[in-house]
């Protein structure tokens, strides 16, 4: 069994090849799957409880996202086997989906987001379907009518996977308390990772992802919404590393 007890979580513990593999596995079974993708700051989340809690028990695909946890792994000597980030996952996933004959929906981003991840991501692999694109008005989830229109949007694309970027956790819950009603065999919580491909977010350069720094270039880009969170909130990472070590 790949899944490994990880500080508060679980995480499956595969190479960005075997979770693709999963995904495909978890497509064919068509149950209503989801992908979460936990960091620093989900494990931090995760501390705190409430919804978040229930969202990762009932999870079919725990990866890891975040250089800082698969260094915290092997300080516990059961070391992670890759960072599998959404932002690296999301390009291999719509590879994967033209060669299949998979189709997709994009949830999420701001206006004209979605739709221009979508138009680049079919012109960079030829074949891929993108049956729809949608960005939904902040704060749709609380208001039943409009989550019930995103809800009827998807099911009449009927894609086999949708892609939500609404920012975390908001994006994992929706997913978790609408899998039954929206009938995708998968969905997954990607965050940034539509407008990294529609260009409108720069990513970090690949030698600051690999080694853990990507936190640094994000907050040099956003650092309003994001100093706070990386500079003070993700620093209790320490404390809960240590709390985990021998438990």
């Amino acid at each position: 069994m790949s899944r490994i007890k990880f500080m508060n979580t679980e995480i499956d513990n595969l190479t960005m090849s075997e979770a693709l593999d999963t995904i495909d596995k978890l497509i064919s079974e068509d149950k209503n799957a989801y992908v979460v993708t936990p960091n620093v700051d989900h494990i931090i989340q995760l501390e705190h409880g409430g919804e978040i809690v229930d969202v990762y028990k009932h999870a079919d695909l725990i990866l890891c996202d975040g250089k800082p946890l698969i260094w915290i792994s092997k300080w516990y000597g059961n070391p992670i086997k890759e960072k599998i980030s959404g932002s690296d996952l999301f390009p291999l996933l719509c590879q994967r989906a033209a060669k299949k004959g998979y189709k997709m929906f994009f949830l999420g981003a701001a206006e004209g987001v979605a739709a221009r991840a979508a138009k680049n991501l079919m012109v960079r692999y030829p074949g891929l379907n993108v049956v729809g694109t949608y960005s939904p008005s902040f704060g749709f989830e609380k208001d039943p009518e409009q989550t019930e229109k995103v809800i009827a949007m998807i099911k009449k694309a009927n894609p086999q996977i949708l892609i939500v970027g609404l920012g975390a956790p908001k994006q994992e819950k929706f997913i978790y308390e609408n899998r039954n009603k929206l009938g995708v065999p998968i969905s997954l919580g990607l965050g940034a990772s539509l407008d990294f491909e529609a260009g409108s977010v720069k990513r970090a350069p690949k030698w600051m992802a690999d080694h853990g720094l990507e936190w640094f270039y994000r907050i040099t880009q956003d650092p309003k919404r994001l100093a706070k969170r990386y500079l003070v909130d993700d620093r209790k990472i320490f404390k809960l590393a240590l709390k985990y070590k021998n438990k």
